[in-house]
C-alpha cells in the first residue's frame, strides 16, 4: 500500500470516529488499519495521531495531513470520474443508497432494466432510512425524501410528493365520516414515526390561504408504511401517507380519500444527491433512467391514485 492509500485510510479513521468502524467501511480486520496508519507516521517521520485504548485524537501534524488526505480524495475521484466520461459504455461500480421503500419499489425495477442495458455496471444499494453521509462512505448518488441540508452536496429534485387522508368504508361506519379537520381531532389515526420524526398534526391550508396544524390522536405508530396500511385496514384507524407509499393501484372499495375539498400542501419532495455536478457517465445514465420511470411532472405513485388530480386542491396547490 502506497503512501496516498494511507492518508485516504487516515481520512477515514478520523471520519467514521474509530478504528473499527473504518475497517468496518472497507471490509477488513481492525489491526490492517492500525498498522497500515503506523507505517504512515514511519514513512512521515512524524506521529499523527494521539491513542489510547478506547480513542485517538490527531497531533497538529494529523490534523494537517488530513486536510491534505481530503484534498487528495477529491483529486483522485475527479481524474477517475475524468477517465470514465471518456468510456463509450459506462462500467464499473455504482453504490447507492436510498430508503427502504424508494428503493425496493422504485429503484430495483430502473436497476434490473439498467443492468441489461449494462452488464458491465456492477450496483451496490443500501436500503436505509437514516442520514447517510455519501462522500465519507463512499456512494455516487443517494436518494432521499426531503431538501437535503448540506449545501456543498448537489440536490435534483425529481418528483413532488402530495398527501392524501385515507380510511376504509367499516372505519367510517363505525366513527363517521369527518366534514372538517376538526373533526379528525376525535379520530383514532395511525403515524409514521422514527428516531427523527413524530407526527402529530396534519398540515392543510385554510380558506384564507394561511398555514394550519390540525392534532390528532396517535393510537398506532410505525417506522413502515405497510405496517400503517395494515393498521389503517384493520378498521381501526385513519392514516395520513405520502403518495409514494402507494406503489400499486389502491382499491376504491378498500380505502376511503377523506376531505379531499381540503387544501393539503405537499409532502416535501424526492430528491437524487450527489457530490459533484460532473457525473461519471454510469451515474448520470442511472440518474436519466430514475428519472424517467418516475415520470415528469406526474410522477408514477400519483397514477396509482384514482382521480388523484381533483383531490386536495392540487391544481390551486401546484401554480403556487
Amino acid at each position: 500500500m502506497d503512501t496516498t492509500s494511507r492518508l485516504i485510510m487516515l481520512l477515514e479513521v478520523v471520519e467514521q470516529g474509530s478504528f473499527s468502524k473504518a475497517a468496518e467501511l472497507r471490509n477488513i480486520d481492525r489491526s490492517v488499519i492500525s498498522k497500515q496508519i503506523g507505517k504512515l507516521e514511519e514513512d512521515l517521520g512524524v506521529r499523527l495521531l494521539n491513542r489510547t485504548t478506547r480513542s485517538f485524537s490527531l497531533t497538529a501534524a494529523g490534523a494537517e495531513m488530513v486536510k491534505k488526505a481530503a484534498e487528495l480524495r477529491v483529486l483522485l475521484q475527479d481524474t477517475v470520474q475524468l477517465a470514465e466520461n471518456y468510456h463509450q459504455e459506462p462500467r464499473g461500480l455504482l453504490r447507492i443508497t436510498a430508503p427502504g421503500h424508494i428503493g425496493k419499489h422504485y429503484l430495483m425495477p430502473v436497476i434490473n432494466d439498467f443492468q441489461k442495458r449494462f452488464p458491465q455496471v456492477s450496483i451496490e444499494l443500501r436500503l436505509d432510512d437514516r442520514m447517510i453521509d455519501i462522500v465519507s462512505d463512499g456512494f455516487d448518488i443517494a436518494f432521499r425524501i426531503g431538501e437535503p441540508r448540506d449545501s456543498s452536496l448537489v440536490a435534483r429534485k425529481l418528483a413532488r410528493i402530495r398527501m392524501l387522508i385515507l380510511a376504509t368504508p367499516q372505519f367510517l361506519k363505525i366513527y363517521g365520516e369527518p366534514k372538517t379537520m376538526a373533526d379528525l381531532a376525535d379520530l383514532p389515526a395511525a403515524t409514521y414515526s422514527n428516531a427523527h420524526m413524530r407526527f402529530e398534526t396534519i398540515s392543510y391550508i385554510d380558506e384564507n390561504g394561511d398555514p394550519q396544524e390540525q392534532q390528532i390522536q396517535p393510537v398506532f405508530r410505525a417506522n413502515d408504511g405497510e405496517a400503517l396500511l395494515a393498521k389503517v385496514l384493520s378498521h381501526t384507524a385513519f392514516f395520513t401517507m405520502p403518495a409514494f407509499f402507494f406503489t400499486d393501484r389502491f382499491d376504491n372499495e378498500k380505502l376511503i380519500p377523506l376531505l379531499t375539498h381540503v387544501h393539503l400542501p405537499d409532502y416535501n419532495a424526492m430528491y437524487a444527491v450527489y457530490p459533484h455536478r460532473d457525473l461519471p457517465v454510469r451515474t448520470r445514465l442511472f440518474l436519466d433512467a430514475v428519472k424517467n420511470y418516475i415520470g415528469e411532472p406526474t410522477p408514477i405513485w400519483e397514477k396509482h391514485i384514482p382521480n388523484f388530480d381533483s383531490m386536495y386542491q392540487s391544481v390551486r396547490s401546484n401554480k403556487k
